[in-house]
């Protein structure tokens, strides 16, 4: 019996182009299905509410402090422009809820003024935070 003799030596190689497609499509799943919120940018100091709860899909949230200014991604918007800025920040971001920070000492007409543009934008689920 002859045996055959290797002159050569062969080198075991791994294909990596499966693997680095798998990782790129995993990262483009990432990316397109991450959620960013839409913070208002400025704290306010709450009001306290027994029957607070946290909802999971907080994504654009519109701040009033005290003095009646209106803050949403982190930038001061005129009371008549909100309905304006949530209708880009939704092109970008669609969602059915908007959470509204309005600050203890904030008056009524400002917080319902917002709501009423909110509700102009097509958003019909509107919340008030509040410290549970």
């Amino acid at each position: 019996m002859a045996r055959k003799v290797r002159t050569e030596e062969e080198e075991a190689a791994i294909d990596m182009t499966p693997m680095l497609d798998i990782v790129f499509i995993m990262l483009i799943f990432f990316i397109v299905t991450t959620v960013f919120v839409k913070e208002a940018g400025i704290e306010v100091n709450k009001p306290e509410a027994s029957q607070a709860f946290l909802h999971k899909n907080a994504n654009i949230f519109i701040a009033v402090t005290e003095d009646g200014t209106v803050w949403m991604n982190k930038s001061e918007v005129a009371v008549d422009s909100v309905r304006a800025t949530l209708e880009r920040l939704l092109t970008e971001q669609p969602t059915d809820y908007v959470f509204i920070q309005a600050d203890v000492k904030a008056k009524h007409g400002v917080v319902v003024k917002v709501m009423d543009q909110v509700k102009a934008a097509g958003i019909d689920r509107v919340s008030v935070a509040a410290r549970g």
